[in-house]
């Protein structure tokens, strides 16, 4: 009989983006499937995602508002992705989200560190594209690091299933 039993790869996933845009609904969703009710997260949420029978994502939603961004950077250490969420339904946002993703992006501990973007709210009729994200957000001028955006609802729980699948491949590639 054998005490050994195999270690799960625990990978650590910060969830970033600005006030409103979803996180805390899209991780609740995520790992209890129910929509629960949010309030504005103070400091952070942390809960763990079980992909697989070796994989689990430790994943980190940390509060968005403007007075928290400063403390991004202390939740970077071992962080193997960068999931970043925007309210796609908020388009006089765009430029603000694309300011503060520019700026995490640039810390040295997220150097090559994939990057999932989340267009969330995509069940609102006035939602953005895919591509109207991407170009608010300048996607393309991030060529030193690998990045896909995908569409979902944080609400009815639409692809974000596939998208941390996704993050999970983008951390095996880079």
């Amino acid at each position: 009989m054998s005490l050994y039993t195999p270690v799960r790869d625990v990978i650590q996933v910060i969830l970033l983006g600005l006030d409103s845009a979803g996180k805390s609904t899209l991780l609740a969703k995520l790992l209890t499937g129910q929509v629960m009710e949010t309030s504005p997260t103070i400091g952070f949420n942390v809960g763990t995602l079980n992909l697989d029978k070796k994989t689990s994502l430790t994943v980190w939603d940390v509060g968005g508002q403007k007075h928290m961004r400063p403390n991004w950077r202390l939740y970077l250490d071992d962080c193997e992705a960068l999931v970043f969420v925007v309210d796609s339904s908020d388009q006089g946002r765009m430029a603000e989200a694309k300011g503060a993703l520019k700026k995490i992006l640039s810390e040295e501990k997220l150097r090559g560190v994939p990057v999932m973007v989340l267009a969330n709210k995509k069940d609102l009729p006035n939602s953005m594209t895919i591509r109207e994200v991407s170009t608010a957000l300048d996607l393309p001028s991030y060529t030193d690091r690998l990045w896909e955006i995908q569409a979902c609802s944080a609400l009815k729980g639409l692809g974000l299933q596939q998208a941390f699948t996704s993050v999970n491949k983008m951390i095996k590639r880079s």
